[in-house]
């Protein structure tokens, strides 16, 4: 996997934490870099482990399905991509309207709020540890630029939700959807010999 598909692929993994981050800046009256430090570390430390269990768990029997790995790994990212669109789509606000921002951290950035959170936003990454054994990825690099990743757009999202709301929310969980959904089709497609990787 190169870095140009690498830095998509860790931009759309970090679409959720990026969408929850700026319904914490909503809820902020001033943010300051260790607000959003501390937002950007709690999401930014879960997309780094969430892939290493899937990359482990998934080297377990990653001999057993080599010869349909390029499908394994298109369907996990395409099933990704398909679910965030899906969610960025339900969750658009109408005319005027906020969006429902019922999970965010609120005034409190303790482990009680923020865990949950960290955790429901890195699932996905999981998954996507599990491309990566099946791809055979070098998997510190990769899971170490993805958490870098995410650690500055959630710092980021927050600053954005302060400022803007909610506007570019399900916009930017949509992106995500997609990105994925082509990483995996490009995956697909490399194996199938369409095009060279």
């Amino acid at each position: 996997m190169g870095f140009i598909e690498l830095f998509l692929l860790a931009v759309g993994l970090s679409m959720d934490a990026f969408a929850v981050s700026v319904c914490a800046g909503l809820t902020m009256r001033r943010v300051t870099v260790r607000k959003a430090l501390t937002v950007g570390l709690y999401f930014g430390f879960f997309q780094v482990m969430m892939p290493l269990i899937g990359y482990f768990a998934a080297r377990l029997f990653a001999e057993r399905i080599v010869f349909i790995d390029h499908w394994v790994a298109f369907a996990l990212l395409a099933f990704l991509g398909i679910k965030m669109i899906r969610e960025s789509l339900s969750k658009e606000p109408e005319d005027g309207e906020s969006c429902d921002c019922a999970d965010r951290p609120e005034a409190s950035l303790g482990p009680r709020k923020m865990l949950p959170l960290a955790v429901a936003t890195s699932i996905d990454a999981l998954a996507a540890g599990i491309s990566f054994a099946v791809l055979n990825t070098n998997i510190v690099p990769a899971v170490s630029f993805i958490g870098a990743t995410t650690l500055i757009l959630s710092m980021a999202g927050v600053k954005i939700g302060q400022i803007f709301g909610t506007k570019f929310q399900a916009k930017a969980e949509f992106a995500g959807g997609v990105i994925l959904i082509l990483m995996g089709l490009k995956v697909l497609l490399e194996h199938l010999g369409v095009f060279g990787g």
